[in-house]
């Protein structure tokens, strides 16, 4: 399937996207030494496949396989919203606790009094989500 240049663009946009906030998760991790957390490591699970998918999206010229990338980055935006919420209110924080041997509420980074890496994976899973949504509906609209 041929595609524009405007599919073009926002599949390099998903894919950058993505490969930040893997390259990003890794940081915290590998270099800044933060322990993930549970919930840390099922956004990492939804992330990371993102970036193989659109590469392939891309290498192919097909958008057909970012199909499951929508699922993943709308299933992430939940994960990471939940986390957010896990962090930051204080009625769900106790069930930050039982996230595992790191617990989920803690906060290893708020910038802002607000941004916290949960909500940092979240903004991009819902960037994602929507660029998604747009390039399958360009994508309809070039056949």
């Amino acid at each position: 399937m041929n595609q524009t240049k405007l599919s073009e663009m926002i599949q390099l946009i998903l894919w950058v996207i993505a490969l930040i906030a893997t390259v990003g998760s890794l940081f915290f991790s590998e270099i800044m030494q933060f322990v993930p957390c549970e919930l840390c490591w099922y956004q990492r699970i939804l992330m990371y496949p993102l970036v193989v998918i659109y590469t392939i999206a891309a290498l192919k010229k097909n958008i057909v396989v970012t199909w499951p990338a929508l699922w993943l980055s709308g299933i992430g935006i939940f994960v990471s919203i939940y986390h957010y919420m896990v962090q930051k209110v204080s009625a769900l924080q106790e069930l930050g606790d039982s996230c595992g041997i790191i617990p989920c509420n803690v906060t290893y980074v708020n910038y802002g009094g607000f941004i916290t890496i949960p909500f940092m994976a979240g903004i991009a899973f819902l960037i994602i989500f929507v660029l998604n949504v747009l390039l399958i509906k360009q994508h309809k609209e070039e056949q």
